[in-house]
């Protein structure tokens, strides 16, 4: 028997991955209305995270493509039902920001 039989099978933990970006046909709005969405984003993002479906959210910066603006990692168990609480973002729903959902794996408990 060789010591490979004796370890504990690899297990995954499942995640809903958001991507947030900055659609090609981004509304152009005054400054005083971005600030007003961006604030609703946040607070968005915060009801998110509360109520247990998010585990965690963030934007990037130094990225190759500026168009891709953050990630969120929920945990909601469908693709379905993350789609939709991230679309409920009201920077999504002004057009601001779009999403890709997508399943996201990682070692079990590592998250």
């Amino acid at each position: 028997m060789t010591s490979i039989e004796h370890e504990a099978p690899f297990e995954l933990d499942r995640f809903e991955f958001v991507l947030l970006k900055r659609p090609a046909s981004s509304p152009r709005i005054a400054e005083q209305e971005a600030e007003r969405i961006q604030a609703l984003h946040l607070r968005h993002l915060g009801e998110m995270s509360a109520a247990g479906h998010m585990l965690v959210a963030g934007p990037f910066d130094d990225q190759p493509d500026e168009s891709v603006r953050g990630m969120c990692i929920y945990k909601t168990g469908s693709i379905e039902r993350t789609r939709e609480l991230a679309e409920s973002d009201p920077a999504v729903a002004a057009g601001r920001l779009e999403v890709d959902v997508m399943y996201f794996y990682c070692p079990k408990g590592s998250l």
